[in-house]
Order: C-alpha cells, then sequence, then structure tokens
C-alpha cells in the first residue's frame, strides 16, 4: 500500500536516471557451524544491479531487534537519512522478501517513495542488462 510496482524496462529506466537508491534483500546462507575442522567455506557470489546496497536478510516477516537495526541503519546510509528519497527493493523473481522489504521501510520505517521490483534479478538478467558482483553491507 503506497508504493509503485515496476516492470524490468521501468525499474532499468530507474536506475538509468539516477537518483534511487537500490536495495537488495536476497538472503544470505550462514556458514553451517558444524562444518570439519579446516574446511574452507566460500559464501555463494551475488550479482546484483550496479550501484545496489546488498542488505541480506532483512525481507523475513519478522526482525531480530539486530537485523531491525541493521535494516534501519542500512536505509538511512543508502537513502543519506533522507526518508523521502526514491528507494526500490528487490531480490529473485516472486521473492517474498523484497515485498515484506518495502513494505516495512513504508509502513513502519516511513519512506514514502518506496518501490517494488518483484522480478527482481530475475528479470534484470533476462534484459541483458549490466550487473556486478556484490558483498553484503557489513
Amino acid at each position: 500500500q503506497g508504493a509503485e510496482v515496476v516492470d524490468s524496462d521501468r525499474a532499468f529506466a530507474i536506475w538509468k536516471a539516477g537518483g534511487t537508491a537500490f536495495i537488495d534483500v536476497l538472503p544470505r546462507a550462514p556458514k553451517p557451524p558444524n562444518l570439519p575442522p579446516g574446511t574452507i567455506w566460500r559464501d555463494k557470489p551475488r550479482k546484483n544491479i550496479p550501484g545496489s546496497v546488498w542488505l541480506p536478510n532483512v525481507g523475513y516477516g519478522a526482525l531480530s531487534p539486530e537485523m531491525d537495526r541493521y535494516f534501519r541503519e542500512g536505509l538511512a546510509a543508502a537513502t543519506g537519512g533522507d526518508a523521502g528519497k526514491p528507494v526500490l527493493f528487490y531480490c529473485l523473481r516472486d521473492c517474498w522478501m523484497s515485498w515484506n522489504a518495502a513494505r516495512r521501510a513504508r509502513l513502519e520505517y516511513g519512506y514514502t517513495r518506496v518501490i517494488w521490483y518483484p522480478d527482481g534479478t530475475d528479470g534484470w538478467e533476462e534484459f541483458d542488462n549490466p550487473e556486478e558482483t556484490s558483498e553484503p553491507r557489513p
């Protein structure tokens, strides 16, 4: 409610125009705690929309206080603390994490120009749009 829903053409136009914070909320698998000693763990690389901020795990239905703080701080950093700056949320196609994150930003955190891109990087890749390898925001 109160957010704009966009397709791949519109997401690309918004990205090309600049001025919108792009937030990738794809979850990141944690390192398993029971790996045998000496096992090398490599996180799966994430390619996302260039210039995006990756805030993994912030799209769950309920957030711990630590994740809530991480999400709020990440959004503030991405928007320069301006809750009126446009912010676009995505993940993978049909990933409800991005919907939850967009809803939370709009209804709980007071961001007024929220955009949801439900096709996420799946839709982005189908148009051969540029991508870059990303790391989560610490």
